[in-house]
Parts: structure tokens; sequence; C-alpha cells
């Protein structure tokens, strides 16, 4: 077996017992912490679990609120139309091996979907995720969370800049994400949702988003 190469400073030290016992300690120390997470939040916090941490967001920028909104109109109505799955908005905790994140947008295919309840709190892994960035939350949509939604093969991300009106879709490629463009204009196609491709300013003008509503 090949040996994982972040772990060879600790197979290689003669105190890799003690430490294995130490991982097991912290692990175990952060999961309870992780239950009290679970029984703090409220559907009125917007907060995730994240490295053992818990991180509460601050309100949101109406800017922000106004493209997420768009994208989950667009995104919401196609895939009522054609049955596709579920389109989740904000607070839909997704709980992943070690963290739990609330997503801006989701979306649950029809094999995940059939799964779900009405009672539901705690969401399994999306099959895709749009995150809109802000500068509190840039460094971990970038960081943190475009690592772990690829390790659990979360099959498309989009990032969106607010600022300058830009999407960045990255498409999954084995254990990694791969950037498929940029765009600023133009029309994207999600290969996640059979058939969704919408012209890109439709998230960030209006007068676009209600043609292309119209259009569905």
């Amino acid at each position: 077996m090949a040996l994982d190469q972040r772990l060879r400073p600790i197979v290689k030290s003669p105190d890799m017992p003690q430490l294995m016992r130490d991982l097991q300690a912290i692990w175990e120390e952060e999961q309870q912490r992780r239950t009290e997470f679970y029984n703090w939040v409220t559907p009125n916090v917007k907060a995730e679990f994240i490295d053992g941490e818990v991180v509460v967001h601050s309100p949101v920028r109406k800017k922000h609120n106004a493209i997420t909104g768009a994208i989950f109109k667009l995104l919401d109505t196609y895939c009522i139309k054609c049955q596709l799955g579920f389109v989740g908005i904000e607070k839909i905790m997704a709980r992943f091996e070690r963290n739990d994140y609330e997503p801006d947008i989701v979306f649950f295919g029809k094999e995940k979907t059939a799964a779900l309840h009405d009672d539901q709190t705690i969401f399994p892994v999306p099959d895709f995720i749009v995150e809109v960035l802000s500068d509190s939350t840039e460094e971990r949509d970038r960081g943190v969370k475009f690592r772990d939604y690829a390790l659990h093969h979360v099959a498309e991300y989009w990032i969106i800049d607010a600022e300058t009106e830009t999407l960045e879709q990255y498409r999954l490629v084995g254990d990694e994400y791969v950037l498929v463009a940029t765009f600023q204009k133009g029309v994207v196609e999600c290969s996640v949702i059979p058939g969704f491709k919408i012209p890109v300013r439709a998230i960030f003008d209006q007068a676009v988003q209600v043609e292309t509503l119209a259009g569905m």
C-alpha cells in the first residue's frame, strides 16, 4: 500500500501510537461539540460547524440576497417543472463526514430527494452546490469548502462573485474540481441537472431573469 505523503511524518515518528491516541481523543471531543451544535442551532441562525468550530454568519447584503434568490428561482422553477429533484436555499444543513455546511443553494437529484422527509433538518451531501461570495465567506468558499465538496463528490460547484458579476463553474474530475469556465455573459449549462442551461445575465439582471423564467 502506497503511503499517503500527508501521513509520512506520523508513520515515521516513534510516538505514532500516542499521536493516534491524541487524534482519536480530539476527534471524540469534536464530535461531542458537534452534537451540542445541533442542539443549539435554530432556524433563525445561519451557522456552520467547520473544523470543530461554530461559524456564525453575519446578516446578508441585499445584492447577495437578490443573486441567491435569482439562482434559486431559476433552478427551482426548472426542477419542479421537469420533476428532477429538490432545490434548497440558505438554511439547508448538509452533513459531511467532519463538517456541517449551510450552502447558499443546494440541489439533490431524484435518488437523494426520494429519501428526504418533510421534517428533515440535517441533509445528506448535495449533488450540486452554489455559493455566492462575501468578504466574510470567500476564504472558506474557495478553501475548506472547495476541498470538502470535492472530497465528498459534489459533482458540480458554482462560485458566484456578486461584485464582478462573475460565475465560476467547476466540475468534479476524480476527487478534484476542474474549472470549466468563468462567465460574465453567455450561457452556462449544469451537467448535474439534465437540460438546465441559462443566460448568465439572468442571475444578475432582473429583466433577463423574468424573460428566462417565462421561457421555462
